[in-house]
């Protein structure tokens, strides 16, 4: 059902050989409009590979049952199962223990049950938050929303216009009343590799925590929280190989203790009467109700997957490709690209002269370039550049020098048609 953690990939000790990791992945092997798909997407979801497809299959062919507290064997093995992606998930993050790992639905339950169970409860009026100017909105709805309930300040770092954290004025920022700071480490609208580890320990040394939306990085970046220092980290398994409604989220096991339930019901609880409800230890007790278990338990593969090609091997590639990508781009006549930062990774922000991003993409999706076109859950960003919206490629391991190609001659293509 699945890959064992860190036995070799094929190409492990090879050169990386993406036409041979791309045979891994099924929905790559399909023609759109009459043109060899070209999924830059990857920023949205990424493609699976048919380890994981194969392991949702074997699940609920063999394995169907539900998780924890079940006698009979298909209850064993699913739960088996299941809590082994928990120590995955802490050998992937570097955790110290499997208590600081708490399954979530994603990035954005991760950052609103810490917002509610570890933020809200502190907040007193005048408290401030510190988020960045280059936020998705899912870390920024959030502490919006404490503010207006408690009297607390939402602070912005800004950034310049390469799409870089202005740090100076982060510093700046920083004061007694500072009591939390999230940031995304890698900008899902910029590709923009955030100098977070700088922010994590300035954040700490005025007393105050920090957490890091690790959804466009994980997939991208080695991963290690004790060596980055931050509080919480919370990622989504569809961004990095797995399938969709599954997440996890990092704490540290001193603050998870201390917080109240996320919610309450099954599976949360230690012991129930109607004078009084106890609650399980950390994980469990913010993990109410019956699991996303053959999701849980696919979002293992997919990180022994990534895990056996290589993270570095990986960042290795995607680099040469977005250099490429971007040299390839700067040839299209009356293109502007966004997020130019030193330290980037992964995505390719731009528009074209005259041409909306949606008739891009809808052109671009004609000659089976898949990309991603509109403000991208990022409206603050658009607003500092002054546009309503941007046309997005983003990369993953799977992608090739093809896909670029076919991207700039379909990027051609609409210059010819909105140039005539």
């Amino acid at each position: 059902m699945e890959t064992a953690r860190n036995t070799p990939h094929p190409l492990s000790n090879d050169p990386y050989d993406v036409e041979k990791i791309r045979q891994d992945f099924p929905t790559l092997h399909q023609e759109v409009k009459g043109h060899p798909l070209a999924y830059l997407d990857s920023g949205a979801t990424s493609q699976k590979p048919q380890t994981v497809i194969d392991c949702l299959k074997h699940f609920y062919e063999q394995d169907n049952a539900n998780v924890h507290r079940g006698v009979h064997t298909l209850s064993e093995r699913a739960t088996l199962a299941y809590e082994a992606v928990r120590g995955k998930v802490q050998r992937f993050l570097n955790a110290s223990t499997e208590k600081e790992i708490v399954f979530v639905r994603g990035t954005t339950e991760g950052l609103n049950l810490v917002a509610q169970c570890h933020v809200r409860p502190m907040l007193k009026p005048d408290d401030e938050i510190i988020i960045s100017e280059m936020e998705h909105h899912s870390n920024i709805v959030p502490w919006q929303m404490l503010c207006k309930e408690t009297g607390a300040q939402l602070k912005v770092i800004p950034m310049n216009d390469q799409g870089e954290l202005i740090m100076e004025r982060f510093y700046e920022l920083l004061s007694p009343r500072t009591k939390f700071v999230s940031v995304t480490w890698v900008a899902n609208s910029l590709g923009t590799i955030n100098p977070v580890k700088a922010i994590i320990d300035a954040a700490h040394a005025q007393g105050a925590t920090a957490m890091l939306d690790a959804a466009q990085a994980v997939p991208h970046l080695t991963v290690d929280v004790q060596a980055l220092g931050c509080d919480f980290l919370t990622f989504s398994s569809h961004k990095v190989l797995g399938p969709t409604g599954i997440g996890a989220l990092f704490g540290k096991e001193n603050l998870l203790e201390a917080m109240p339930p996320y919610q309450g019901g099954g599976d949360m609880i230690r012991t129930v009467t109607f004078e009084e409800t106890t609650y399980a230890e950390v994980p469990l007790k913010f993990e109410a109700g019956t699991p996303n278990i053959a999701d849980t338990i696919a979002m293992g593969v997919a990180l022994d997957y990534l895990e056996s090609v290589g993270i570095e091997r990986v960042a290795g590639h995607e680099a040469k490709l977005l250099t490429y990508a971007t040299e390839q781009l700067s040839e299209v006549p009356g293109i502007r690209l966004f997020g130019t930062a030193a330290s980037k990774c992964s995505v390719l922000s731009f528009l074209l002269d005259g041409v909306h991003a949606h008739d891009v993409g809808t052109i671009l999706d004609g000659n089976g370039v898949a990309v991603r076109t509109g403000h991208h859950c990022a409206q603050p960003v658009m607003t500092h550049f002054g546009v309503p919206a941007t046309t997005r490629a983003t990369l993953g391991l799977y992608n090739n020098q093809a896909d670029i190609d076919a991207l700039v001659a379909g990027l051609h293509r609409v210059s010819e048609i909105f140039s005539r």
